[in-house]
């Protein structure tokens, strides 16, 4: 087996190649699930480790196998994000996007590099690993469900059976202390939904609106009703994000104009507050537009579910970490992330564990957060993301094998010579 001290020490080495590939990939952000420039370097990365090499029909994704050296008993899935944000930099870091409009401001050009570093780590000590390893670089996370394309395409089951545990993580420009990973059991991150809502009503002059149906004030009234609604109408424990981030309506100051529409975003933690949202901020509406004499056309969109870790996972997880990393390595979450991730998708269908990382630069309370212009993120962080994705692979394939083989396994076996 790959000690401990080993995979230690040659992660460290990796940190210049890691480096260099992230501040490359950083330079270059693309956006959605078509990332050409993107999928060729990983690509070129990966060329020479052994690895059985596919890409994806509906995106440009990369999915790797790393087979162990015997036949194997288990499957173990780590993933990566690919895809950009539509932001302007604004870091001032020397190698800033050259992408006028996008921006890795979410940290995926961190994420490749640490899986890269833990596939070249992976494939240096194949020796230790009891079962097979799948790397998953997905493209569209940010909103473009390239996790389900990429299940749609077979990646839980690439390396010939499901797989049998998956990890990911995630850096933080923010909050997080640096170098420090954390996660919960059950739900980590929200569920995310899209709610759209056109109001339809009768223009006319704005000096005298009682002659029209004005639709911009129904549509602000609804506004203002679905903040007062998650307020009063759902517990505060099993709490309901509604944020509008986008109102549009008419040409000029003085005409009342025949439609005006807005667009939020839901974030739910549990399937019945997201069912009945589901149902109340349509109905709600409704019932103001009504009041108000016009008509609303609503849609309701499901988009990511909850990601919710599996418990006896993330207990494995926090116990990976204080063993390679110390106890200072590891902060439990004491609440989910109203953000969302469809990561969660790939936990739904396989038992797993998602992690943050601390990656902030400066002070984390201070710093720009993540889809910040101005987010930056600390490459010190690379070597150990990919370092903890190895120990991760290497002790889940021992413990999944032996519990085939119906011995017990500890969270360290695996890990050590």
């Amino acid at each position: 087996m790959a000690s401990q001290q080993a995979l230690r020490t040659a992660a460290a080495e990796l940190s210049p190649q890691l480096t260099a590939l992230r501040q490359r990939l950083h330079r270059h952000p693309e956006i959605g699930l078509e990332l050409p420039w993107t999928q060729e370097t990983l690509l070129g990365e990966l060329d020479g480790l052994g690895l059985e090499i596919s890409t994806g029909k509906a995106l440009s994704s990369v999915t790797a196998v790393l087979r162990g050296p015997r036949s194997a008993r288990a499957t173990v899935l780590l993933r990566a994000d690919m895809d950009a944000l539509p932001v302007t930099e604004a870091s001032g870091a020397a190698f800033a996007s050259e992408i006028d409009g996008a921006m890795h401001a979410c940290g995926h050009d961190l994420h490749m590099a640490m899986l890269v570093g833990a596939a070249r780590l992976l494939s240096e000590h194949r020796e230790a690993l009891r079962g097979d390893v799948v790397f998953m670089f997905q493209p569209g996370e940010e909103g473009w469900d390239g996790a389900g394309l990429m299940i749609d395409e077979g990646v839980l089951d690439a390396s010939g059976r499901r797989a049998d545990a998956a990890y990911g993580m995630h850096v933080m420009a923010a909050k997080y202390p640096r170098r420090t990973f954390g996660t919960r059991p059950g739900t980590l991150m929200a569920a995310s939904d899209w709610l759209r809502v056109t109001v339809h009503g009768q223009g006319g002059h704005g000096s005298a609106p009682h002659n029209g149906r004005d639709p911009v004030t129904a549509a602000a009234a609804m506004v203002t009703a679905l903040q007062t609604m998650v307020t009063r109408r759902f517990d505060i424990f099993d709490p309901v994000v509604v944020t509008v981030g986008a109102f549009h309506a008419g040409t000029r100051r003085n005409i009342i104009p025949d439609t005006a529409h807005f667009d939020a975003t839901v974030r739910t933690f549990s399937d019945r507050a997201r069912d009945r949202i589901r149902a109340e901020a349509p109905r709600v509406c409704a019932e103001i537009a009504a009041a108000h004499g016009v008509e609303a056309a609503v849609e309701y969109r499901d988009e990511y579910p909850a990601t919710v870790n599996d418990a006896v996972h993330a207990e494995f997880a926090r116990q990976v970490v204080t063993e390679v990393f110390g106890e200072d390595g590891y902060r439990g979450m004491a609440h989910p992330e109203a953000g969302a991730e469809d990561f969660s998708r790939v936990l739904a269908a396989v038992p797993g564990c998602y992690l943050m990382l601390g990656a902030a630069t400066g002070d984390p309370a201070r710093s720009p957060d993540n889809h910040s212009p101005r987010a930056t993120f600390d490459d010190a962080v690379l070597p150990i993301g990919a370092l903890l994705h190895a120990e991760l692979a290497i002790r889940s394939l021992a413990r999944d094998d032996a519990a085939a083989a119906g011995a017990p396994a500890g969270a360290a076996e695996g890990g050590r010579s």
